[in-house]
């Protein structure tokens, strides 16, 4: 009989076509709706902080790979979507310098000190934004309507008395400049689902929870669903694969505790919008959730008989 060979390798033993710079391509063409609905609604203002967050992010990923000895591995484009997220959800009024410092804080703290990919625990282009929200209030909080830039209240400072849902879902509002229009949004959610880049259970649990805690509240649920950042944040920040639960269980209730926590923040909390702390302090939770809903290994607990 011939001698039995046997290939022995490290895992993982199941293999994938997928690799990092298919999956960060994807994604980029899912947000691709998105960047045209900013730059449609908000113009050239839209165009430069779009640029300044992308070039920042990929220059300061480069200059850290480069301190700390390694290979330069830019072109995964992991960076770039970082800056492309963080751009798309700041005002479009931002001075340029803040967009730029922002966006290396994302990368530089967000990411880098943690290992670089696939090792930060939060969010990267949330890091960035909490930055910025904490550090520069007032230039964080002030918006101008589409088109026009003339100075105005976003949706939920408004109210949902004042506030239309066609405008809402269309992006003819005052807020950040990539989370205005819930069409575009939908549209590259749709995409990434196509392409199984995100998994449905986060944005559904997060839409869900949303819905059921404002009819609870006697709140307008599709209005709390279209303003702000919910949507965006259920889409393109939530459902991160690094920082989201790998587990089935588990990105029901990550989905779930990220909703009740921007009702909380809404309706009985200091900010309008709370999307943002949300999914940061659900990325806290991921590790033990992973822990929690991990699958029994089979056999495991089962005495065998005498």
């Amino acid at each position: 009989m011939d001698e039995l060979k046997l290939l022995v390798s490290p895992s993982p033993h199941v293999r994938d076509t997928d690799t990092t710079e298919k999956i960060m391509f994807a994604v980029l063409i899912g947000l691709l709706p998105v960047v045209a609905a900013a730059i449609y609604f908000f113009r050239w203002p839209a165009v430069r902080i779009l640029l300044l967050s992308s070039a920042a992010a990929v220059a300061t990923e480069a200059i850290w790979q480069r301190l700390r000895g390694q290979p330069i591995r830019i072109g995964d484009g992991s960076a770039l979507i970082t800056g492309l997220l963080l751009g798309l959800s700041v005002p479009p009024t931002l001075p340029s310098w803040m967009v730029v410092v922002g966006s290396a804080f994302a990368i530089a703290i967000g990411k880098q000190v943690f290992g670089g990919l696939g090792h930060n625990p939060f969010n990267p282009a949330l890091v960035g934004r909490a930055f910025l929200t904490a550090s520069f209030g007032r230039a964080m909080t002030t918006w101008t309507a589409p088109l026009d830039g003339v100075t105005a209240a976003t949706p939920l400072a408004l109210g949902a008395a004042v506030s239309r849902i066609p405008d809402l879902f269309f992006g003819q509002v005052a807020g950040s400049i990539g989370e205005t229009s819930a069409l575009a949004i939908l549209l590259g959610g749709i995409y990434l689902f196509y392409k199984g880049v995100i998994d449905y259970r986060i944005p559904v649990g997060i839409g869900a929870t949303v819905t059921v805690f404002a009819l609870l509240a006697g709140e307008n649920p599709i209005f709390h669903l279209l303003a702000g950042s919910v949507l965006f944040g259920a889409v393109y920040m939530a459902t991160d694969m690094v920082t989201s639960p790998v587990t089935k269980a588990g990105r029901w209730i990550f989905g779930i505790g990220i909703g009740v926590i921007i009702m909380v923040i809404r309706l009985w909390g200091g900010y309008p919008e709370g999307v943002t702390f949300a999914i940061l302090l659900m990325n806290a939770v991921t590790p033990l959730l992973n822990r929690w809903t991990r699958p029994r290994i089979y056999g495991q607990g089962v005495k065998a008989s005498e």
